[in-house]
């Protein structure tokens, strides 16, 4: 198993640091601007799935991938065509005409030309003086790990329900769901949800769990993906939780919530005001920004181990430059490897945490010790937190 990690992690920093060599269309990542500029091109989203570039022996830049399809709508209406019609081109020079509508994409924003522009022109403010954005639902390459991700979930867990139908132990690849399956439900919805309710909503636990996990792992791949480091995707993330357990909240959820009992009534207005922020916007901010910012930190952190061969090649020369980058690079991806079931956990932690915080039931006939004092269950002590 640890021969298996290791093989694997060398692997994804070898191609990592092979896809330097892209450093657009004039050639190979080499000033410390270029590996900048490289760095923020890599945790961004693009309109193609771009997995190398390599110059021929005639000195021509060829790219290796493949186009997805751009969707716009225009001033003309729907607009469709596949990525390759930009040519690889984020600098705003490739003009495409379709549907009576020219658009340049620039840094992986699609603009709608004016009649008569040749180009993207902007004024003092960085507004665009002769284009407009377009409305952009195009399958990009966040969007297309999306739906790798939910065809391979679908598919893994639909063969292990049909196993369940006729083994009772699981064969092949469910043998490696099952126990993961099981965690979920047993180490984090029964414990923060309870007994009595955790059957409700483990299946949205599970999906979320094994949805940022499978994609922070596809993100340490030569793939390129970087969907959790993508801001939309977490806040997505983040308000599907937001709704739950906005809406299966209970009445002692709310009432806790906007009329806080045992407090003097004047403090209570103020406490409503404070339990709304917390949970409409500290609570979804929490989740969308620690999976956020920690995927996205990860990614820059290890590309710029990477850069260490291109930047301090001229000081510690090819072999030590090269050398010290493969062994911190190496170690911050074993890390990252961690990380990404980490974050994962995280998430679907506070999520079931949150949820049992709405759906906890004030059940006031407790047991009582020895000294006559109740004992608290553990829906009483999680809801004390409402």
């Amino acid at each position: 198993m640890i021969r298996t990690l290791v093989l694997l992690c060398t692997l994804c920093i070898s191609l990592q640091g092979f896809a330097f060599s892209e450093g657009g269309d004039q050639g190979a990542v080499d000033t410390k601007d270029e590996v900048g500029e490289y760095i923020q091109h890599h945790i961004k989203d693009a309109h193609d799935f771009h997995l190398f570039s390599y110059t021929s022996d005639n000195g021509e830049r060829k790219h290796v991938g493949f186009p997805l399809p751009v969707i716009l709508w225009s001033s003309n209406g729907l607009v469709t065509f596949m990525s390759s019609e930009f040519h690889h081109d984020d600098a705003g020079k490739v003009v495409v005409e379709k549907g009576g509508s020219k658009f340049v994409k620039l840094h992986s924003k699609i603009y709608e030309l004016n009649p008569g522009a040749s180009e993207v022109q902007f004024d003092e403010h960085h507004h665009a003086k002769n284009a407009a954005k377009v409305l952009d639902f195009s399958i990009t390459k966040s969007v297309f790990g999306i739906l790798l991700v939910g065809l391979l979930m679908l598919w893994g867990f639909s063969s292990l329900a049909k196993q369940y139908a006729s083994k009772k132990v699981p064969t092949g690849f469910g043998r490696v769901l099952e126990p993961l399956v099981i965690y979920v439900r047993d180490e984090i919805a029964k414990p923060n949800i309870g007994e009595k309710k955790y059957r409700k909503f483990t299946g949205y636990l599970l999906t979320v769990f094994f949805f940022i996990w499978i994609l922070n792992l596809l993100g340490l791949t030569p793939l390129g993906f970087n969907v959790t480091g993508q801001l939309a995707v977490t806040a997505a993330l983040a308000i599907f939780t937001l709704v739950i357990y906005t809406f299966s909240g209970n009445k002692d959820y709310w009432m806790h919530m906007l009329w806080m009992p045992g407090v003097p009534v004047l403090i209570r207005p103020v406490l409503a005001i404070i339990e709304l922020a917390g949970a409409f916007l500290i609570k979804p901010f929490s989740l969308l920004v620690r999976l956020f910012a920690n995927i996205s930190a990860g990614h820059i952190v290890v590309m710029s181990l990477i850069a260490i061969m291109f930047t301090l090649k001229e000081s510690l020369g090819v072999v030590g430059a090269t050398g010290l980058s493969l062994v911190l690079s190496f170690f911050i991806t074993l890390i990252e490897v961690l990380v990404a079931f980490l974050q994962a956990y995280i998430f679907t932690m506070l999520s079931a945490l949150f949820i049992g915080m709405a759906v906890a039931e004030h059940d006031h006939d407790h047991e009582h010790d020895a000294t006559g004092h109740e004992i608290p269950d553990a829906e009483d002590v999680r809801g004390d937190f409402i």
